[in-house]
């Protein structure tokens, strides 16, 4: 049965009457993960950021939760991992539970003390990212892997049910790669729950993904991985807009 968390009708958004999105339909369904791919100044960012209430749709519909987006309120239910967070400041004196509790801000306030509820959710946003034993220490003295995985925690930590990471493993060593690709599988597989990812990396893609939609200022393709690997390289040429080889990695 059909059961969407996201669904997009006839969306376009344009910046200076360029368009950036035209005529979007699609929906993102509850316990899927889906990667969402494209060349660069494709409509990526935009249509995160009209998911995050951002920007308005300036035609077309956006229902979250089955509410329309303009009476939605509930925004904690969505968690959002930006690609900026890989370029976070290397000295900036903060633990990573103090980090992880900037995610609660919106639910508890600013200049607000934790309580004992607030704590064990920090921990165990801590713990589904498998970083315990570095709950105490110094955002900056973390690896770049170690780093990302905090993030997460912070975008987990009040409890949502759509997780979107926008190129989250720019910049990251392969090993930390493979095993971020890990932790959002356990987190789709076993915490059920949704994500949304966007990336280049289409190859890990393919073995990760329950959904693949390929976006290039119109929805290009939007089906399960082996669709997506059928597609020949004239078609995947047509939506980038150059020719391209597609490599897929097995681990």
């Amino acid at each position: 049965m059909s059961n969407p968390i996201v669904t997009m009708k006839n969306v376009s958004y344009a910046y200076d009457n360029k368009p950036t999105l035209k005529d979007i339909n699609f929906e993102i369904q509850r316990g899927s993960f889906l990667g969402l791919v494209g060349p660069n100044g494709g409509g990526k960012t935009t249509l995160i950021k009209l998911l995050l209430g951002l920007h308005k749709p300036q035609n077309g519909s956006i229902q979250l939760f089955g509410t329309p987006i303009q009476k939605f309120k509930d925004w904690n239910k969505i968690g959002f991992v930006s690609q900026k967070a890989n370029t976070f400041n290397r000295g900036f004196p903060a633990t990573v539970s103090e980090v992880v509790s900037m995610g609660l801000t919106a639910k508890v306030g600013y200049m607000k003390f934790f309580n004992q509820s607030h704590k064990k959710q920090i921990e165990k946003a801590v713990s589904q990212v498998g970083m315990s034993d570095y709950l105490h220490e110094n955002i900056g003295d973390l690896s770049g892997g170690q780093q990302q995985r905090i993030f997460i925690a912070r975008a987990l930590v009040s409890n949502p049910d759509l997780l979107i990471l926008d190129e989250p493993t720019v910049g990251v060593d392969t090993e930390n790669v493979q095993k971020f690709y890990e932790l959002l599988h356990l987190l789709n597989d076993e915490n059920g729950i949704t994500l949304l990812l966007i990336t280049h990396d289409t190859g890990t893609m393919t073995h990760h993904a329950t959904d693949i939609a390929c976006l290039n200022k119109t929805l290009h393709f939007h089906g399960n991985p082996s669709q997506y690997t059928q597609l020949s390289e004239q078609d995947l040429s047509a939506f980038y807009g150059h020719q391209l080889n597609v490599v897929s990695h097995h681990h």
